[in-house]
């Protein structure tokens, strides 16, 4: 991974968070020497444009869906916003509602209440050959077993069920087929490699179909596998936007 060069400024990333519940967690410490801009979206707090956003822009999941523009007004705003930055070319990183709201936003399609029902607790998560040389998931494909899979929490009943065109498709579960896909300069996850065991089991306390203690049993027992998985993406991902910053600009 590229280390920043002495004396180089840190790198900025902007994230918004749609949930208060759905935050960073274990990414705060994962993503290493890089400035955190946190916007509480759900809180009112306005929505940057694309050249506002530093070097870098993660958008967190929610629990709302990708069209409830009515319940979540910042929404079109945040829609807009993965549109320009990951045509832009701004590093950014979209996980579980941030992910569908890219497809949305680069002319994907999101189906609510897919029919296959609720992915909750860990997901096994497949690698697909394009992530072997990808910048910010191959480092985690890496880590799969035989099968080329890695567990990855999930909590979802929303899912994208069409790729934006031209985007490049990077791994998939026996449940939803898109688990995750590059797009521009952007990436989409539709997993949580940011949860904590607990983050997740609180989650799982909001819903009455899912076992909580079912997916906590599930977590701990390849809590180690979870942990790996996680650390790897935000290291690659943080890794990506420091090289990115550094390159020089176009003339």
């Amino acid at each position: 991974m590229t280390s920043p060069s002495i004396g180089a400024p840190r790198p900025v990333v902007t994230v918004i968070q749609s949930a208060p519940d759905v935050h960073l967690d274990r990414f705060v410490h994962w993503l290493g020497d890089v400035e955190l801009h946190i916007i509480a979206a759900y809180a009112g707090e306005p929505m940057p444009l694309a050249d506002d956003v530093g070097d870098g822009l993660v958008v967190l999941g929610g629990h709302v869906s990708a069209h409830a523009d009515s319940v979540a007004p910042w929404l079109p705003e945040l829609r807009a916003l993965l549109s320009a930055a990951s045509t832009r070319g701004v590093p950014t990183l979209g996980i579980g509602l941030g992910a569908q709201l890219l497809a949305v936003a680069r002319g994907g399609r999101v189906q609510v209440a897919a029919p296959p029902g609720r992915e909750a607790g860990l997901a096994d998560v497949r690698w697909r050959p394009e992530a072997a040389g990808d910048a910010v998931v191959a480092a985690v494909a890496a880590l799969a077993d035989d099968r080329y899979r890695t567990p990855q929490p999930s909590m979802h009943a929303d899912a994208v069920v069409d790729l934006p065109r031209g985007a490049v498709w990077l791994a998939s579960s026996p449940m939803y087929p898109y688990q995750a896909f590059r797009v521009g300069s952007a990436w989409g996850v539709q997993f949580h490699p940011e949860a904590s065991a607990e983050t997740l089991g609180s989650w799982a306390d909001g819903y009455d179909d899912v076992d909580t203690d079912a997916v906590l049993a599930s977590y701990e027992a390849r809590a180690d596998e979870v942990t790996g998985a996680g650390r790897a993406l935000a290291e690659s991902f943080a890794a990506h936007v420091r090289a990115s910053a550094q390159e020089p600009a176009g003339v």
